[in-house]
């Protein structure tokens, strides 16, 4: 029988000794050395010593209760995590190993938290089935990971920052814990019309987040922030606990506007609609406008300094409407016209008439103004289904309402509804009727398709009041030939009544228009594209001389990172919207020259090095001012002192980003004087996971098979020593990607001195655990010319696979035999897809909120633009559920059970748990209650790690070491190391 951990603690030197022999019996090891001997190796052999019993519990016992062993265990990270992975499946070497970790003062092992649950299963070799192991431990309830993990997820966020339109002041917000609790996520919730979600206690969005407390900062050069106490105007006057959301500044920078709500705890007032509060950015003091909005699509907009137009519960709303007893009558869809409508899968339809009348309720509100001043409230806009509450033209003298008419439809989300536009002066008298959209079924599922009539109607940013909008001319179907495919219009508001003038055509475009960037009437820029080719396009014209043409200023492969000429950089106009930043000068001659700012992100071969340049809007020539330089990441932000008319080289002032391998992101403030910049730091920040600050991180460049290049970064625990740690487990954990071209796909997108933020659902967290984590390998699925990409999916992902796989094994870093693939979404697709195919790779994989049955998705998916009826064999050969009987290893499936994402519902993870089931392969299906298709709560997120976590220990962490030799044996790899820099 074995030992209590009380009597190993007594038992003394023979008793370690007679343990070592019944485990060296037992493990059928030749020449295993006795306790005696183990105490006089190095550090290295002891660890060759442990790591040769690994899968032998009794051996585990032995190595666990060794002295040498435990105080090898508290210096290294890496042995440490794996001893208490190894010995997690059996209870003696487990209170062994805690009770010696007690005694050298280290905090209780997390394996004291483990059931007992079996010895595992050797995961080597092959794609053969899995030798029969225990069953992981039946949680009940909610359970919480290791606390190494634990720590991580709950490691408090950094205050969120607003500067002032003006620049002289900072609002720095309290965020409150990262998670909330199942609680909140728990509450009512409506889901209607395909993604409209809704807490009918306050007639709002559900699961808004939300601010803890405010404080107002002078922004000068002496400015910090954090910031000091002493530094700090608390906005005051907020009910204690309350929960604030929606803040935004006034123009003049002299309140700030937010919504409050009760959190609806013990001892708070009950839930119920948000209250609009106004605080005084002089004073801090903060006061109630006005309650009972309606916050379910919108909430309120500044029309000027002291007006806010706000969405309101209208009077006499009345109840919620009542699920009739009884139905009234047969559900009943009806296309006997023979229209072909083409819709992807989309989640939460509109099911019924009560559906429909519970979400004309909801979405019914008017618009009132209220002056901050006085508090006055009028009415402006009569009760209606509003799309989006009001947007004011720049000048604050005319407003845009859209709302939602019936009919509705139970195949279409709610963005395809009937939808009516009109134009209304400030009193709210009707100028002009601008749109009426009828019920779009009939939308292509291709890319580049879009609505019939006009789109995105809105405000010129550089006018007063110009209105503009984009209108196809090919149906908005991208398989109609047209050209123009696309006409841009504009119409000034004064001109817009009965009598008044037609609108001007401002350009048209071959390709699909992506919208225009102002600037003034002299420049603005014109951006389209086209999905199937890649391309982009970007011109330049005169607003006021639109019968001049445009001029091409970029036109390029936009998958071509390497070639990408930045974005133009934007400023605050003196109307409170955003322009183009043009930035004065003169050249050689002295005439004055129109340039603006470029921020590019830099990609190249050396990774990411993002710059900043100045094009010259004449000759389109760039010069570059400033580029980043390593061992950091930098990145410049918005310009801080755009409260000027013009802006030049001699008084830009712009935020930086600046980040390392080992330093979070840091905020820097960049003043140039000519083109030489200088830089004082504003913020900082500490280190949000100080236990994985030492981590170690290598991009990874190599080859597939095809000769397509790929990329893949690489992390190590901190602490770990390859000499001394040995070959480590991994987790891969990737997303497929598709391309145009090898040469894109096989571009370096990262870069070796990025900060690794580590969220709660990043595989990461598995640092703390001592596996070595390969963190998004490329996973190209390329398509040259008229080529489909998933027609070879299956191959080019297999191809991929390996070619990671491979590299991280010559690298003399990782186990063979002990690597799990992962993914989520798309990237838990993939990981089934592996497991079926290319199951010899791996030792086990785990899943999260996929779609594994692509019949269910029969109108696209991902980038996949054909039906099932036109690709029914790439449909059968992509799902994983059509391959369940070829799964052999063991597969953890995760999904939300209220996952909002097209074509990702529960369902999807249900029905092929069954299917593998069904075949035998060892699987594990977790729904997570009230989740999407992103995790949120605490509980969950928390539940989640300790099942993947457990899934690793029982078939990843126990198979048998593959014997190998540990040197390094590829020369095709190309390794770039992040360099050690403190900011």
């Amino acid at each position: 029988s074995v030992p209590s951990a009380a009597t190993l603690s007594a038992g003394g030197p023979r008793l370690w000794d007679t343990l070592w022999s019944v485990a060296r019996a037992c493990a059928k090891l030749q020449g295993a050395p006795s306790l005696s001997m183990l105490r006089g190796l190095g550090v290295k052999e002891l660890h060759v010593a442990f790591r040769g019993c690994i899968s032998s519990p009794p051996a585990a016992v032995a190595v666990a209760c060794s002295r040498r062993s435990s105080h090898l265990a508290l210096q290294s990270p890496v042995m440490a995590g794996a001893l208490e992975r190894t010995t997690a499946s059996h209870a003696p070497a487990r209170s062994a190993v805690a009770l010696y970790s007690n005694k050298a003062g280290r905090p209780t092992s997390s394996i004291a938290c483990y059931s007992a649950s079996g010895n595992g299963a050797n995961a080597a070799g092959g794609n053969g089935a899995v030798p029969a192991a225990a069953a992981p431990p039946a949680l009940e309830g909610y359970q919480m990971p290791p606390q190494a993990i634990a720590d991580i997820v709950d490691a408090p966020e950094e205050p969120s920052l607003s500067f002032s339109p003006n620049r002289k002041l900072i609002l720095q917000s309290e965020r409150p814990p990262p998670h909330p609790p199942i609680l909140e996520l728990g509450r009512p919730e409506l889901r209607l019309a395909g993604g409209v979600r809704i807490d009918p206690e306050i007639t709002g969005r559900s699961r808004m987040g939300h601010l803890k407390s405010m404080c107002i900062l002078q922004f000068n050069d002496k400015t910090t922030v954090p910031s000091k106490k002493e530094d700090q105007m608390p906005v005051t006057g907020i009910p204690e606990g309350a929960l604030i959301s929606f803040v935004s500044w006034s123009e003049d920078s002299k309140h700030v506007a937010f919504t409050v709500r009760s959190a609806g705890g013990p001892g708070d007032p009950p839930r119920g609609p948000l209250e609009l509060w106004v605080a005084d950015a002089t004073t801090g003091q903060a006061r109630k406008l006005l309650g009972g909005l309606n916050t379910v699509l919108d909430e309120y907009e500044w029309l000027d300094t002291d007006t806010i137009a706000v969405n309101v519960i209208p009077e006499g709303a009345g109840p919620q409407p009542v699920r009739p007893p009884a139905p009234t009558g047969p559900r009943i869809q009806d296309n006997a016209s023979g229209q072909k409508s083409e819709a992807r899968t989309y989640p939460d339809l509109l099911q019924d008439a009560h559906d429909e009348d519970v979400l004309e309720y909801f979405l019914t509100h008017e618009i009132v103004t209220v002056k901050v001043s006085t508090g006055e409230v009028t009415p402006f806009a009569e009760p209606r289904m509003y799309a989006h509450g009001v947007a004011p033209s720049p000048d604050g003298r005319y407003v845009l309402v859209s709302w939602f008419e019936r009919p509705f439809s139970y195949e279409v989300p709610l963005g395809r509804f009937p939808q009516r536009t009109q134009l209304l002066d400030r009193s709210g008298r009707l100028v002009r009727e601008m749109v009426y959209l009828p019920l779009a079924l009939d939308i292509p599922i291709a890319f580049n398709s879009c609505r019939k009539g006009p789109r995105s109607l809105g405000w010129r940013s550089d006018q007063p009041a110009t209105l503009e909008w984009t209108e196809a001319q090919d149906g908005g179907d991208p398989a109609v030939e047209a050209n123009p495919r696309d006409i841009v219009f504009m119409l000034d508001a004064d001109d817009a009544g009965p009598d008044g003038k037609d609108p001007t055509q401002l350009a048209a475009t071959v390709l699909r228009c992506g919208g225009v960037s102002w600037g003034d009437d002299d420049v603005a820029l014109v951006y389209e594209s086209w999905w199937k080719t890649r391309r982009s396009v970007v011109s330049m014209l005169s607003p006021a001389r639109p019968e001049e043409g445009m001029k091409v200023v970029f036109d390029r492969n936009y998958e071509d990172s390497y070639s990408a000429p930045g974005s133009f950089v934007s400023r605050r106009s003196p109307l409170g919207t955003s322009v183009l930043a043009q930035i004065a000068g003169t050249d050689s001659e002295g005439r004055p020259t129109r340039s603006m700012l470029l921020q590019g992100r830099g990609a190249s071969p050396e990774g990411n090095r993002p710059f900043l340049d100045i094009i010259d809007m004449e000759t389109l020539k760039t010069e570059r001012l400033w580029r980043s330089q390593p061992p950091y990441l930098e990145n410049t932000g918005s310009i801080l002192n755009d409260e000027k008319e013009a802006l030049s080289l001699d008084n830009l002032k712009l935020l930086l980003f600046r980040e390392s391998a080992q330093e979070t992101t840091q905020f820097y403030i960049q003043q140039w004087a000519g083109k030489e910049a200088t830089e004082r730091r504003l913020s900082f920040f500490p280190h949000p996971f100080p236990t994985l600050k030492d981590l170690t991180k290598e991009i990874l460049r190599y080859k597939r098979d095809d000769g397509v290049d790929l990329t893949a970064t690489l992390y190590l625990p901190p602490g770990y020593d390859k000499e001394r740690d040995g070959r480590l487990p991994c987790l891969l954990f990737a997303y497929p990607e598709e391309f145009k071209s090898k040469d894109a796909a096989g571009q370096l997108r990262s870069s070796p001195h990025q900060f690794s933020n580590i969220g709660a659902m990043s595989p990461l967290l598995f640092l703390a655990r001592g596996y070595a984590i390969l963190n998004g390998p490329s996973m190209p699925i390329v398509a040259e010319g008229d080529e489909e990409p998933n027609d070879t999916f299956r191959e080019q992902l297999i191809a991929s696979a390996e070619a990671a796989v491979k590299v991280v094994v010559d690298r003399g870093v990782v186990d063979p035999a002990r690597i799990a693939v992962g993914g989520h979404s798309y990237g838990a697709f993939m990981t089934a897809n592996l497991l079926a195919h290319a199951g010899h790779l791996f030792a086990a994989g785990i899943a999260r909120s996929g779609a594994y049955n692509r019949t269910l998705t029969p109108f696209g998916f991902q980038a996949e633009e054909r039906t099932l009826w036109q690709a029914p064999d790439t449909y059968a050969a992509m799902s994983p559920f059509q391959n369940a009987d070829l799964i052999k290893k063991p597969l953890l499936l995760i999904h939300g059970a209220a996952d909002n994402n097209t074509g990702t519902f529960p369902l999807q993870s249900e029905r092929f748990y069954a299917a593998l089931k069904g075949n035998g392969a060892p699987c594990r299906l977790v729904i997570l209650p009230h989740e999407s298709h992103g995790y949120r709560a605490r509980e969950s997120l928390m539940h989640m790690l300790r099942e993947m976590d457990d899934w690793l220990s029982n078939y990843v962490t126990v198979a048998k070491p593959a014997e190998q030799p540990i040197d390094e044996a590829s020369a095709t790899v190309e390794v770039l190391e992040a360099v050690p820099a403190k900011l």
